[in-house]
Parts: C-alpha cells; structure tokens; sequence
C-alpha cells in the first residue's frame, strides 16, 4: 500500500527562498557582517530557546501574547522574541569576563506570534549591534552609530537614504514644560506621524483629553524645520527652562556635530523631531532610517540609546545605545518593489566535465582548483555535452573544463567562456591563472 502523502508547506509568516534569492540575502548579511566587524564589534550567538522567566523578566504586555511559548518536563521555555533581552541576560551573566565598553554584534532569527499579514513575519533575521557601558557611556557613541548605518546601506548599493536623528528628552522636557504627566502616550501618537498624518496625531491627543491649546503648541514644537544647524538654533531660541530638555538639546548638538566628523555626508542624516521610537527603553538619542525614494518601506534600520540594559538581572548599571537592522523584512520589501533583484543562479566559477573514462582526472582538476581556492563542481552524472552545456548555462556558471583522452594525453585542457563561447586548449597552470 502506498502512503499517504502529506502536501510540502510551510507556516504563514516564514520565509524559505530559492538558491538564487538565497544567495542575493546571503550577501547582504555578510555586508553587513563585515561592516559590523569593521567598527570593531565583536560577534555574539545566544540560544533560540531562552527561560520563559528570563525572557518575560520585565512583564508580559504584548510581548507575553506574541511569544512561542511551550513546556518540556518541569521546564517553561519561550523561543526569543528579539536580540535585546538576551543580551541583556548574557551580559549580566558573563559581566566579569566583558571588556567595557563591550561592542557586540549579533545577527540571528527570532519568533514572534505575528497576526498573518503580507511582509510581516513570524520567524526574522535581526542584525543588532549595541555599545554597553558600564555605569557610564560617552554621547560622542550615539555619533558613531550612524557612521556604522552609513557604511553598511552604502556597501548595500544605497545612495539616497537618511538616518533621522532626535533625542527623546528633548521631547520629555518640552511635555513637561507644558505640564503633560503622561509623556509616554503622546510620544507613542507622536510616533506614528508618518502612518497617520498630522491630524491623526492631532485626533490622537485630544482624545487622550489634551487641551486643543496644548495640542497646537505640540503641534507647532514637531514641526520646527530646516538644515540641521537651524533646527538647534531654533531649539535654543525655546529658551525652555526645563533641566530634561536643556540635557537633550546638548546631547543632539554634541551627537550632530560628531556625526559629520565621523565622515557622514550631510545629505545622509538629519534631526526629526518627529522620531520617538515607540519602544519605552529609549531615554536619549533614537534613529530611524529610510530609503529616499522608497519612503512607504518604512524605517530600514533602528534604534537608540538607553539608560539601563540588564535592570532585571543585575545591580550594575548597563547603558547602551544600538541599532537593529530586520533583514527578512528589509529584504522581502526590497524585492517587492524591485529595488533589488538576484542573478546568480550558484556559487561556482567553473565546471569541470570529465568524458566517458576520463573520472579520475577529473576529480584530479578539481582537487587542485579547489585547493587553490577555486570555487568548482565537477559534473559526475553521464549526458550527452549538449545537456551538460545547458545546465552550466542554466546556472550561470562562467567556465567550464572538459577532460577527454586528447586533454589527458596534451595535459592542455579544454577551457571555455560560457559568455563568449570562446575556447581554447590551455595548462592547467594557465586555467588557475586564469581564474584568479
């Protein structure tokens, strides 16, 4: 009897490429890889599968409803919902043996239980990097992290993208200077300009029982514009006398000035007083990044300072700044829009074909390129060479080496330009050369 069988799918909100596309993320995660490494961040790996106590340390929310969480024996574990919890824990954990200020990077897959919707997922990549201080850490590395941003979106292939820059106690310090209590839900309205527009926000607020006065002051204060000199200039002309706001206004125009001296170009960052960053750990300098051009992607890189990392886990006071790049995401969205697109079909520089009885001096060639760093196949399957042609071609392989009697007898192989179709009989000495 013939067995049942079971249709090959996967779950919505997971995504699984083909080669070709595999190889255009693979990449782009060791661009980024490499910048990271380049700034002198140090690679970290945690484990997917964390404590359930350690991850929901600091209270469920909406975190607690989102997690995959499950039991095995007396054991309650939860699949890790970001990269920043864990390194919370790992740092407390390891604290003796880290070198502060401790530079991490780390780029793995995590677990969220997303609705199902288009471009959202359940399983991401997240490529973090963070700056941890122990008990203090200079502004002037709030600087340093757009030039990382800068670099990596450069080395991506982008020319038109800006890092937005703000500083979430400028905001603090002008609420409380206009006696708002509840900060935390007007910078969350704040936040969402973008999606909903200024009179969304404006509908958001006074539903909060925000005073239409109060709400055309916040109104008029996120909409001061201009080049990054004038927006500070006119922060300062406030003259708001509130310890919070006067702390922020010196840390964005230390972090400005840094920024440019870091070497990025001014038409790639600019201060948006409009930039909150939804999530409550950020207390100083925040980004977002978009590309110019294809502003409906949404932030492409995020992130900011915070005061405390590991509050849940150690007595040390950890600050850290850092930012997150969602590649899964990054990378579907790219491809929808077409901005990106893959072309190689595989890895290989060269084929090589051995005829009928001729084997063992393919695999000989083969060995030898190889050992010379060469990245080749070696066909081991029997076809007529027209078929074997095509699957080179199929593959976008650049060059192919065919081994017959002749070949071995010469010990001049038969080399080919699968662009050109150009061939000529050459050493193998010569095919290296060739190939370097």
């Amino acid at each position: 009897m013939s067995k049942d069988i079971v249709k090959p799918s996967i779950l919505p909100g997971f995504m699984e490429l083909i080669p070709t596309d595999q190889i255009l993320f693979n990449k782009m995660l060791d661009i980024i890889r490499k910048n990271y490494e380049k700034f002198g961040f140090l690679p970290v790996d945690t484990p997917v599968i964390e404590k359930t106590e350690v991850l929901l340390a600091k209270g469920g929310g909406e975190t607690e409803k989102q997690i995959y969480r499950f039991e095995k024996g007396s054991t309650d574990m939860s699949l890790r919902f970001d990269l920043t919890v864990p390194l919370a824990r790992y740092v407390a954990g390891h604290y003796s043996e880290l070198n502060f200020p401790f530079r991490r990077y780390q780029i793995g897959k995590v677990y969220r239980g997303e609705r199902n919707q288009k471009g959202r997922f359940r399983e991401f990549y997240q490529c973090d990097i963070d700056i941890i201080g122990n008990g203090t850490l200079d502004i002037i590395n709030d600087a340093e992290i757009p030039s990382v941003i800068y670099s990596t979106f450069k080395e991506l292939g982008f020319e038109e993208f800006t890092i937005k820059i703000n500083n979430r106690k400028i905001l603090n310090g002008f609420f409380q200077s206009i006696n708002i209590e509840d900060s935390a839900s007007v910078l969350r309205a704040v936040d969402k300009l973008d999606k909903i527009g200024i009179e969304g926000v404006e509908k958001e607020l006074e539903d909060f029982g925000i005073s239409k006065d109060i709400v055309g002051k916040i109104k008029e204060f996120i909409s001061i514009k201009g080049n990054n000199q004038e927006i500070l200039s006119r922060l300062r002309e406030l003259e708001i006398d509130n310890e919070v706001f006067i702390e922020g206004l010196e840390e964005l125009t230390t972090v400005i000035k840094y920024v440019e001296l870091f070497g990025v170009p001014e038409d790639n960052y600019a201060i948006d007083l409009t930039i909150a960053r939804g999530l409550d750990y950020y207390t100083g300098t925040v980004y977002e990044t978009f590309l110019d051009n294809h502003l409906s992607i949404g932030s492409v890189c995020s992130g900011g300072r915070y005061d405390d990392l590991a509050t849940h886990y150690t007595k040390q006071k950890l600050p850290g700044v850092g930012i997150c790049i969602g590649l899964t995401r990054l990378f579907y969205q790219l491809m929808e829009a077409s901005i990106i697109k893959s072309t190689d079909n595989s890895l290989t520089t060269v084929l090589v074909i051995p005829m009928k009885g001729y084997m063992d001096n393919g695999v000989e060639v083969t060995n030898e390129l190889r050992r010379e760093g060469i990245h080749t196949q070696i066909y081991l399957e029997s076809g007529k060479m027209g078929k074997i042609f095509n699957y080179a071609d199929k593959l976008n392989i650049p060059y192919v080496i065919v081994i017959g009697q002749e070949e071995v007898e010469n010990k001049a192989y038969s080399f080919r330009d699968m662009k050109t179709g150009e061939q000529k009989s050459l050493s193998l000495e010569e095919i290296i050369k060739c190939l370097k």
